[in-house]
């Protein structure tokens, strides 16, 4: 299980410490010892989907002294200023993808693992009129898939 959940699909170079420290910075984030090195793994490897343990697993690996519990509450921050996309597959599964462009997303069952459905692969069609003072925000599309019994 070491990278389940984790799927690179572009190398993206050019993330070096200072262009990571300027990331959190600019999004009002204090770029503090644990962020810096969670920031790195994430952003140094191209668009990928994270879950908080696979994350963990990997900056252990990478001898970073984190909690797990630390891991998830960087990925949230991370989430909230705007850093990553959280996807959330079912109730109790959810994974963090660093690329925020507007796009939908295959599971992959019994594997654990989120990949980027192609931008014309989904056509959403009539959506529903939003309440009194409510406003869409994204539509989410996960298509659930597994190998032919």
């Amino acid at each position: 299980m070491m990278f389940s959940g984790s799927h690179v699909h572009r190398h993206n170079p050019g993330h070096d410490d200072q262009d990571i420290r300027s990331r959190l910075t600019s999004v009002g984030l204090r770029p503090t010892r644990q962020r810096l090195a969670l920031a790195s793994l994430l952003f140094s490897k191209g668009d990928r989907h994270v879950s908080a343990e696979s994350l963990h697993e990997e900056a252990i690996d990478q001898r970073v002294p984190v909690s797990l519990a630390t891991v998830y509450n960087t990925l949230h921050q991370f989430t909230e200023a705007g850093l990553l996309r959280e996807v959330a597959v079912d109730g109790s599964k959810t994974y963090f993808d660093t690329n925020l462009s507007d796009h939908h997303h295959y599971f992959i069952e019994g594997e654990n693992q989120v990949v980027d459905i192609p931008t014309n692969g989904v056509a959403i069609g009539k959506l529903p009129e939003p309440p009194e003072g409510m406003e869409i925000a994204r539509v989410d599309v996960v298509v659930r898939l597994r190998e032919k019994q």
